[in-house]
């Protein structure tokens, strides 16, 4: 649930403030060691998730959420559990947004768990409906999309419940970021380097000190981006090959289904069953 960059969205006179998906399957499907990038709000509208790390589990029903903190790492399963399907609404936060409203939380307030079960009421589930809308509506300003998910984050602090943002952006994550933009781009550390205003032995040095590579930098991204771009479209698998760097469709198919566990065309059909 690696969902579309923040960065994929056209500019404006602010940063875009996050962006919001719908998640439907149906069948019970597992998803590996899944890296949350962004701060998410779930609402589970039908079926059942599941959330397993290594020292925690979490569930949420329908009608139920679920907060996930950027930085984290789990096993997802989202099941229908005797529904036609599941289906279930994210919302994610930029992080300069989360900043933003961080003055105003008491100067007490303990770090939030990595996920967090919440309990949706009327005036959190009308928040979250406009805010869906607005970021759903190419004809609304950034601006309000910003005021949108500020009030659910509002109304989330008010119910004792908020994200905490990065205070020093890493390499790794930098570089990941702009790689998201353009996930089909043949991407050297030599371009990165340029992009970035360093040269490219710096750059190297810089991703050798954060135990990554750019290969395996790149290969993530790519299929985070496809896996989202699987369960929230309708791009034929080849388009979403192409869009995610690979010009077979058999190495793509091949490659994800080791990242993930299932191949892509079992997503394939379960949205085709949807209809």
């Amino acid at each position: 649930m690696t969902l579309l960059s923040l960065s994929n969205r056209p500019a404006g006179a602010y940063p875009e403030p996050g962006y919001c998906t719908r998640i439907t399957v149906t069948a019970c499907c597992r998803i590996r060691t899944l890296s949350i990038r962004e701060d998410l709000l779930v609402v589970v509208r039908q079926g059942r998730k599941t959330l397993i790390s290594a020292t925690n589990s979490l569930q949420a029903g329908r009608g139920k959420g679920l907060l996930m903190s950027r930085s984290t790492q789990w096993d997802v399963i989202n099941d229908p559990a005797g529904a036609p399907r599941y289906e279930a609404l994210v919302l994610a936060f930029a992080d300069d947004l989360v900043r933003e409203l961080e003055p105003t939380l008491p100067a007490q307030a303990i770090d939030p768990p990595p996920a967090s079960h919440l309990l949706m009421d009327e005036e959190l589930e009308e928040a979250v409906q406009r805010a869906a809308a607005f970021l759903h509506s190419r004809s609304m300003s950034v601006a309000l999309r910003r005021h949108r998910l500020m009030e659910v984050l509002l109304l989330l602090s008010e119910r004792g419940h908020r994200f905490k943002s990065i205070q020093c952006q890493g390499w790794e994550e930098r570089i990941r970021r702009l790689i998201t933009q353009h996930p089909q781009a043949d991407w050297t550390v030599v371009t990165l380097a340029r992009h970035f205003g360093t040269s490219a032995s710096t750059l190297r040095r810089r991703l050798e000190g954060s135990g990554a590579t750019l290969a395996a930098l790149v290969r993530e991204v790519r299929l985070e981006t496809a896996l989202t771009l699987l369960q929230s479209t309708r791009h034929s698998i080849g388009e979403i090959a192409a869009r995610c760097g690979w010009e077979s469709h058999s190495r793509f198919s091949a490659a994800f289904q080791e990242r993930w566990g299932f191949a892509p065309s079992v997503m394939r059909q379960q949205l085709t069953q949807i209809g």
